[in-house]
């Protein structure tokens, strides 16, 4: 048997239906919203790599800081035999824990992008020798359904993705996680920290204009796939702290009014000038409340580690 196993879950034009729902109903709601998943084509994938080398981004470092530094440690404390990898992408920090997993029978990354999964399945069965890799072309935040491998099984969701989720979506991804896990099988999560306003504000909103060009990168996915007529110059990017729900707010903000036409919904949409399309809310979170909410899923916090600043947190949790 090949040790690299692709399986798709996703019909074939998910990816579009997907747009098109989110799309219309982003643009129609109020206020006017579209779901960051969107930013990530090949150009956004590229522009993301760009900021997470930036000064002002400090998330991507911290957390490979305790990658580094608790692999082991992790590996130890679950034994896992399985590592599944939910958002895998280029799967680059995960190569530290895959390296300290040295009882590690098969990786499961699970992706919405085939070449990303297969370019990184394939490096790192060259890498590991005997490593077995079943790859999932699916969208985690659905219903998944996991293959059949060997426990325990450690489920790692990194890079404070969780944070993209509004509360509600948040608990039933959180649930849905929980109903994959068997006794002994762990989930850990990286979680962003909330700290000064100024810090987390210039990490969304660099000097350099990158993630400004990455916020935009979603109109241009919409004019190239749906047909629109996006102007990116007409908005301007904003990035903002929002302490009452402690999340980072991106925006694009309409510098003139305007009508932006989407053809292949049969849309026209208004903007007045000034009017403000989300894009990402990015949840920060302290220790107290990922403990809650791990437990409202039935999980049960039972390690906790963050980087030498305290700026990132990853935290293990397992059945309750």
């Amino acid at each position: 048997m090949s040790p690299f196993l692709l399986t798709r879950t996703l019909p074939e034009d998910a990816t579009g239906a997907a747009l098109r729902a989110d799309v219309r109903r982003g643009l129609t709601s109020a206020p006017k919203t579209l779901p960051p998943k969107w930013f990530y084509d090949a150009h956004g994938s590229d522009l993301f790599e760009q900021i997470t080398a930036l000064p002002e981004y400090y998330p991507t470092r911290a957390e490979r800081e305790i990658l580094v530094d608790r692999s082991a440690e992790i590996a130890a404390v679950t034994g896992a035999r399985t590592l599944v990898e939910l958002g895998s992408g280029s799967s680059e920090k995960t190569r530290h824990l895959i390296a300290a997993l040295t009882d590690l029978d098969t990786y499961v990354p699970v992706d919405v992008s085939e070449s990303a999964l297969s370019q990184a399945g394939h490096a790192l069965i060259a890498e590991r020798p005997g490593l077995r890799v079943h790859a999932l072309i699916a969208d985690f935040t659905a219903a998944l359904a996991l293959p059949e491998t060997p426990g325990p099984r450690l489920v790692a969701f990194l890079g404070g993705t969780i944070g993209n989720l509004p509360p509600v979506e948040r608990a039933a991804f959180l649930a849905s996680i929980r109903a994959l896990l068997s006794p002994g099988d762990a989930l850990l999560l990286g979680a962003d920290l909330v700290k000064e306003e100024g810090v987390l504000v210039r990490a969304y909103d660099d000097a350099a204009g990158v993630t400004a060009a990455f916020n935009k990168n979603v109109l241009t996915v919409v004019n190239r796939e749906l047909g629109a007529d996006f102007e990116a110059d007409a908005f301007d990017h904003v990035a903002l702290w929002d302490a009452e729900h402690e999340w980072i707010e991106m925006r694009l903000r309409s510098r003139v009014g305007q009508t932006v036409k989407v053809p292949a919904l049969g849309l026209a949409v208004d903007f007045a000038a000034g009017e403000e399309l989300r894009t990402e809310i990015s949840a920060k979170f302290r220790k107290e409340g990922v403990r809650a909410e791990l437990a409202s899923a039935g999980l049960e916090l039972s390690h906790w580690w963050t980087d030498a600043e305290g700026r990132f947190a990853l935290s293990l949790s397992t059945c309750r």
